[in-house]
């Protein structure tokens, strides 16, 4: 059986790289909602005329809807469908993404509605990439003991292992007053 934590990255992957495929998707034609892409053509034409330095590089709203679009579409693929690391690439390019989305949004001056979907996928995309990228518990390993703390008979090799602060603990009663 699947640890816990394999099944959380994977049901993470899954639904982060199907909702960006259809937002890429949106970006990019017209044909999943003609509401939503004409949407899209204004937002992102309000974005490069609040940030000229965008025209002069020579990127104007098309070009910065498509490209963005596109890349989401692939990252959203990579993390659908393929495994192991290019996952944790294209979450990082995906929260890269999100970053420049809320400051676009931020630029504009959107209310945050506008923008709280932003937010919450790039929180869902930040826990994906801590909990994919956390070592493996520790817990089946020894614990060392720090430098300097020798036993009592001044052998650093011969040290017991520690009680927890839980073992100490005295057991009974607690009196609150």
């Amino acid at each position: 059986m699947a640890s816990p934590r394999t099944v959380t990255v994977v049901a993470l992957s899954v639904a982060l790289g199907l909702f960006f495929v259809f937002m890429g998707t949106i970006k990019l034609t017209p044909r999943l909602s003609k509401d939503a892409y004409s949407e899209m053509k204004r937002a992102y034409k309000s974005y490069v005329r609040a940030l000229p330095l965008l025209k002069k590089m020579g990127i104007n709203s098309i070009l910065l809807r498509k490209s963005i679009g596109a890349l989401e579409v692939a990252c959203g693929i990579v993390m659908t469908l393929v495994p192991g690391r290019p996952k944790d690439v294209a979450n990082f390019f995906l929260l890269l993404l999100v970053l420049a989305v809320l400051f676009f949004h931020q630029l504009v001056g959107d209310p945050l509605k506008r923008y709280a979907h932003a937010l919450v996928f790039g929180i869902l995309l930040t826990c994906r990439l801590l909990i994919a990228r956390k070592p493996e518990d520790r817990s089946s390993e020894k614990k060392s003991s720090p430098p300097g703390n020798a036993g009592s008979d001044g052998n650093a090799g011969n040290t017991e292992e520690q009680p927890s602060l839980y073992e100490k603990a005295p057991q009974g009663k607690m009196k609150l007053s």
